[in-house]
């Protein structure tokens, strides 16, 4: 069997990606979630919402989905958020992430001036 020098070789950490060789990387990799929405006004309140509290997303209508891939979502509810955080389902979905993404943001302020 064929090795390579092992300065060649790529080493992987727990996470198991090439990405993780390099952590300056890793802080400038942001997911942004992904924000299902429709013609309804929910959805458009939910667009509100992510725009007021500066959320960065990445919307999707759902209608364009089922036109340009595999048909309709079924059990897909619009607004829904999916996000590294988990999956979140209609308009209460959608306040429990904000709720959360802003706890966290309210978190890290205060963790940071704790060293000042």
């Amino acid at each position: 069997m064929l090795e390579l020098p092992k300065e060649k070789k790529r080493k992987y950490t727990a996470s198991g990606t090439i990405l993780s060789c390099y952590p300056f990387l890793i802080s400038m990799v942001k997911r942004k979630p992904i924000l299902l929405v429709d013609e309804s006004d929910d959805s458009t309140i939910a667009i509100d919402l992510f725009k007021r509290w500066g959320i960065e997303y990445v919307e999707y209508n759902i209608k364009k989905f089922e036109e340009s891939c595999c048909g309709d979502l079924p059990t897909t509810k619009a607004p829904s958020v999916f996000a590294v955080e988990g999956v979140f389902k209609g308009l209460e979905g959608i306040n429990e992430y904000i709720s959360l993404k802003r706890d966290a943001a309210d978190s890290n302020i205060e963790s940071e001036s704790a060293y000042w």
